[in-house]
């Protein structure tokens, strides 16, 4: 058993969430599909270089293409990952390199999502994660972007009386509207150039570093770390999958 596999707990989570197939020729193990998916994930090797214990990695590279566009990683994620009870909730973003093999789409390709930077050409991970540090919600945009432009929509429907840390970045009139409409509260440093005072409590601040910690997890796993996928839709289901299983080890770890 590989240590990128997952464990019997893990399973008993996943399994009950796959879709079922009750007619026709019998689904491939899935659980061992599922483990040579992962492995691509945390290694970061080419689909090819999938270890025979897994199967064939067509087998592996077609499920998790399929799954994709059925969108069985989205409602994954949805249901695994939730918010906890102290309605602390976090939002950022974090920059990742493209690999050159990545980049070979033409420039107006609809969902080539990158962007030139300081550091060249790259893709942002905007991440919304609750108190614990782990996510509830993932968007990508291309690199350049600014941190505000997923902020919309990863804080659509966030619970009422819910507390939202973030950086200067997100120091905007419309945003601490949104949440006023909402009746939440937004514990963002003011930028040097706003008008007038604000309510901001430093030490609550300092529970951030957080979803600092929490991007650092998520680079452990190569295909996220390095962005080898042409297409936004492929990095971002991947990245999912990285989220799905740091929850599922969280929740491990604590039982």
């Amino acid at each position: 058993m590989s240590r990128y596999d997952l464990t019997d707990p893990e399973w008993g989570v996943i399994k009950p969430l796959l879709p079922n197939k009750p007619r026709g020729v019998p689904r491939v193990d899935d659980r061992r599909v599922l483990n040579g998916i992962f492995w691509v994930l945390r290694s970061g090797a080419p689909w090819r270089d999938v270890p025979q214990r897994y199967g064939p990695y067509t087998t592996c590279y077609n499920r998790f293409r399929r799954w994709m566009k059925a969108g069985i990683w989205d409602s994954l994620m949805d249901v695994i990952t939730s918010a906890s009870r102290d309605r602390i909730t976090m939002i950022d973003g974090t920059s990742v390199r493209v690999h050159h093999s990545a980049a070979t789409l033409r420039a107006d390709h609809p969902d080539r999502c990158l962007g030139r930077s300081r550091g060249g050409l790259t893709t942002k991970i905007h991440a919304l994660t609750d108190g614990r540090g782990l996510p509830i919600k993932i968007s990508i945009t291309p690199g350049h972007a600014h941190d505000l432009t997923a902020a919309s929509e990863l804080l659509d429907n966030l619970p009422s009386g819910a507390m939202l840390l973030a950086d200067k970045a997100y120091d905007a009139n419309w945003l601490r509207s949104k949440l006023r409409a909402e009746r939440s509260w937004a514990n963002i440093p003011p930028k040097s150039n706003r008008k007038g005072s604000i309510v901001f409590s430093p030490w609550l601040y300092k529970k951030r570093n957080l979803i600092e910690r929490f991007f650092n997890k998520l680079k452990y796993y190569r295909r996220v770390a390095t962005r080898y996928d042409k297409l936004g839709m492929t990095f971002l289901a991947m990245t999912k999958l990285a989220c799905i299983r740091i929850t599922l080890r969280h929740n491990e770890s604590t039982a």
